[in-house]
């Protein structure tokens, strides 16, 4: 109903609300894509060898032409950098949203709880051990060898928070810190130990996973570790109705059909293969997974509809713009991009541990 000036004066109805949070969560959606896309010509073109938009893009097309140093450059180097940046950046955030869901606790993070620590473990047994230990395993799985021992770890990392936090109940904050901090330090141990008995290749390989990178990525590595990360991000997204009745409360979500232990199995399965793939070609990433699915709640809610693929997109943009900086900040040389998102993302854990405090402990 409007006045006789035109001005509406009763108020918007239920539904009309509705239109208009979806409008506002496509458009946030479409700014995170745009930034993404931005981001992504960034990394093809900013570098210690400054390329042209226009030769970066053509150098994205197939040509009869004689490659240039401009399209060699990006073909065999910034590119699968590029396809590596957002695969790691989507995965990541989707999986840090995946298990704040599931353990209903905003400091819910692959890093934080242990996931990450022990893919980068599982990563560590195949270069140092695989050759010695299961030397008929390195030859039938051979390029996904260290995917897989990646996703071992992750597997078995989160299965024993998963267990741990049900001590004194479902997403208890407390304890779920806690077995995060047991299982980071085992991680570490044994880490420690195999850095002890590396030959010194290996142990270089070793320091790399630890410290994290995007920069030893090729397009023979590349494919098997961003088809099961790609895997992971499509079928999570597919959880997102679930997880919304889910945060209900269990008893609340079976009532209304939710299969919810098949639910459970399913987002600890994807998160190991999605994160366990991601340390596998990157190591050690942190705090993506915790600010992503923040950053989008706080403009979106608590939609996992939206806070899913929302957060694989900034996950993406985080990472693209992290890289950008380690590999321009100190240039010709290279910031691991572990320790660059560390420094940026210790500071937005503690932010957040302030703020949740109460609920937490």
């Amino acid at each position: 109903m409007t006045s006789a000036a035109g001005v509406r004066t009763e108020p918007p109805t239920l539904a009309e609300l509705r239109a208009a949070q979806d409008r506002s969560r496509r458009v946030l959606l479409a700014v995170l894509l745009v930034g993404m896309v931005a981001a992504a010509i960034a990394e093809l073109v900013i570098g210690p060898a400054k390329i042209s938009v226009y030769d970066a893009l053509m150098a994205l097309w197939p040509s009869s032409e004689p490659a240039t140093q401009a399209s060699e450059i990006v073909q065999a180097i910034r590119l699968p950098r590029l396809l590596l940046a957002l695969c790691v950046g989507a995965t990541l955030g989707v999986c840090g949203a995946a298990l704040q869901g599931l353990f209903r606790n905003p400091l819910a993070d692959p890093t934080i709880i242990g996931v990450s620590g022990g893919g980068v473990l599982g990563a560590g047994l195949v270069i140092v051990a695989g050759k010695t230990l299961a030397p008929g395993f390195l030859a039938v799985a051979g390029l996904f060898a260290l995917p897989l021992g990646a996703f071992a770890g992750s597997m078995i990392a989160i299965i024993a928070v998963y267990g741990m936090s049900r001590i004194s109940g479902l997403a208890s904050g407390s304890a779920l810190i806690l077995a995060g901090i047991a299982i980071n330090a085992i991680c570490d141990g044994a880490l420690g130990y195999l850095n002890f008995i590396a030959f010194d290749d290996q142990l270089r390989e070793l320091v790399f996973w630890r410290l994290g990178s995007l920069g030893r990525v090729t397009w023979t590595s590349l494919p098997p570790a961003a088809v099961l990360m790609v895997i992971s991000v499509l079928l999570m997204l597919r959880v997102a109705p679930s997880l919304n009745v889910y945060l209900l409360g269990e008893r609340e979500a079976v009532h209304l059909g939710v299969n919810v232990e098949r639910m459970k199995r399913v987002i600890i399965l994807l998160v190991a293969l999605g994160v366990g793939s991601a340390v596998a070609l990157t190591g050690l990433i942190g705090f993506i997974g915790l600010a992503a699915p923040h950053i989008i709640r706080l403009f979106a809610g608590a939609d996992h509809r939206i806070v899913l693929p929302g957060s694989a997109l900034l996950g993406a943009l985080l990472i693209l713009c992290a890289d950008l900086i380690a590999r321009t900040a100190v240039a010709p040389a290279e910031l691991p991009i572990g320790l660059l998102t560390s420094a940026l993302g210790g500071p937005f854990f503690l932010w957040m541990l302030m703020r949740y405090r109460r609920e937490l402990f």
